[in-house]
């Protein structure tokens, strides 16, 4: 595999010297994104206007810049994607059909030091929002009331008991949430650890000011064992039963919300400082555009939360392969190096020991979208993370503590890492998509679409059109800072558009045996 240039980050351009129909991302760069339709035959745009187009292409695709070779590298982000598979002219359209992967199984890296620079929070945007301090410190930024279930046998019953709650406790919270799952029986170890770690992050979410726990009885996933796994859990904000010990479980669950819900009375929005917030990025649904337009501003959200002090969780391990040492080499310290290295290598090995090659992806949605390589989408996905410090990396279920930019174990699928973020403790998710979804997860999942068509298209699905970075004139940072502010909003109570469509789920991953 071809080894990436210590220290650097991918390069995204400045908006503001963005040309109407082609991008080039960075000048090392032997291919142009596709903005606008490009016909066959027609010229491209100053200063490439020497070169013209050999293929119809769509927005989001890539048109070689000069001959490529077949062996040699296709370049994006200034960094390889591939391989040219055959010659490919100037003027191409660059994709599956002449352009394969580098990647390979697991490879050797070296730790060369931290090369991430630490950055200054800017004094004009601000520095508080209005959240909920829980008793442990943590904030919150919303106050609700979750109904988590220990096994999929009392789904219903949970449902029933949020469904009745929200109509006899209306405005009395934010809401009353049953986040329920097919698990919890008939799993054993690692499987089984899982699905406990999940549902006991999210417990201990700081979103949730109370929480019921519903179980049978019966169950591999043991509600006692389930409340050992939450040391950060408020005992008095805590309910919990096994439905086969009560005569009367909607009874008994409704009983233990009203209790609940006269607790949760006592919270206000007080002001918490930026350093409180703890943000998850996510895409899904990925186009040619979202590496340059909607990850580039999540990756400036990830950069101004962390300098102020607040905490980033990036997820989706196998949209690291190909750009990996790009983290690598913001490690903090050798350590957390190490704990990366062992994050890829691990979760390549899932992939061997499950017969499958690292590099099964990008999905066909991906791939109608422009996107061709696990590499380019790895170099656009971790864009998310923008350019800060890497301080910690944590398994799948785990809770995160350090300030600045934590590395999640966790799959790309996109439900089963939302939930893992909110697990970890992540108060909102910032979601960047091309292709668009209507997912939403327990905490704010702001919806940032990477092109305006989808934003016209689907608004009861998009918080957020970060297309509008493409306008000729747009200031990057002027842009970056009107969103900043708008996330502020949402952290301190405005509505997310899955919140406002009730579209709030849960997945678990499943990755072992089922007695």
């Amino acid at each position: 595999m071809t080894e990436l240039t210590k220290g650097c980050s991918p390069h995204i351009a400045d908006p503001a010297a963005i040309q109407l129909s082609l991008l080039q991302v960075h000048p090392r760069d032997n291919v142009l994104v596709v903005l606008q339709p490009l016909a066959s035959g027609q010229a491209l745009i100053d200063p490439w206007q020497e070169v013209q187009a050999k293929d119809d292409i769509q927005p989001g695709h890539k048109v070689a810049l000069q001959l490529i070779k077949k062996g040699e590298a296709v370049i994006k982000y200034g960094y390889p994607i591939g391989v040219a598979q055959q010659d490919i002219p100037a003027g191409s359209w660059v994709h599956s059909h002449n352009l394969k992967t580098l990647l390979s199984d697991q490879i050797e890296y070296q730790y060369q030091g931290c090369e991430a620079e630490d950055f200054t929070f800017p004094t004009e945007l601000p520095t508080h929002f209005m959240g909920y301090r829980r008793a442990n410190g943590r904030v919150g930024t919303r106050n609700e009331l979750w109904i988590v279930n220990t096994v999929g046998c009392v789904n219903r019953a949970a449902m029933k008991i949020a469904e009745k709650a929200n109509q006899q406790f209306a405005g009395l919270t934010d809401g009353v949430f049953a986040y329920t799952h097919p698990f919890g029986c008939s799993q054993l170890g690692d499987d089984l650890n899982h699905t406990r770690a999940v549902l006991a992050g999210l417990m201990q979410n700081p979103n949730a000011g109370a929480v019921l726990v519903l179980g049978l009885g019966c169950e591999n996933n043991q509600l006692a064992a389930l409340l050992k796994a939450c040391p950060e859990l408020d005992q008095s904000r805590l309910r919990s039963f096994n439905a086969q010990q009560v005569e009367d479980e909607l009874e008994q669950g409704l009983e233990a919300v009203a209790e609940l819900v006269q607790l949760m009375q006592q919270d206000k929005r007080t002001e918490c400082p930026v350093s409180d917030l703890v943000v998850g990025m996510k895409c899904g649904g990925s186009d040619g555009l979202s590496g340059l337009t909607a990850n580039p501003l999540v990756g400036r959200m990830a950069d101004l939360v962390c300098a102020a002090g607040g905490k980033v969780v990036l997820t989706e391990t196998p949209e690291m392969f190909g750009a990996e040492q790009v983290l690598m080499s913001r490690a903090v310290n050798k350590t957390v190096f190490s704990d990366i290295v062992s994050l890829v290598n691990d979760f390549k090995q899932y992939f061997i020991d499950n017969n499958q090659p690292v590099y099964e992806n990008p999905s066909p949605g991906n791939k109608a979208g422009g996107l061709t390589t696990l590499e380019e989408k790895s170099l656009g996905a971790i864009q998310k993370g923008g350019s800060a410090k890497v301080t910690q990396v944590i398994p799948y279920g785990a809770l995160v503590q350090q300030q600045g930019l934590t590395l999640l174990q966790g799959p790309g699928n996109d439900a089963v890492s939302s939930t893992a973020l909110a697990a970890s403790g992540a108060t909102l998710l910032l979601f960047t998509t091309g292709r668009g979804t209507p997912l939403g997860f327990p905490v704010p999942t702001v919806k940032i679409s990477s092109n305006s068509d989808l934003a016209k298209r689907k608004p009861q699905w998009i918080d957020f059109d970060a297309g509008a970075l493409l306008q000729q004139g747009q200031n990057a940072q002027d842009f970056s800072y009107q969103f900043f502010r708008e996330l502020i909003d949402i952290a301190s109570g405005k509505n997310t558009k899955n919140e406002l469509s009730d579209n709030k789920e849960i997945a678990i991953w499943k990755n072992g045996v089922t007695l």
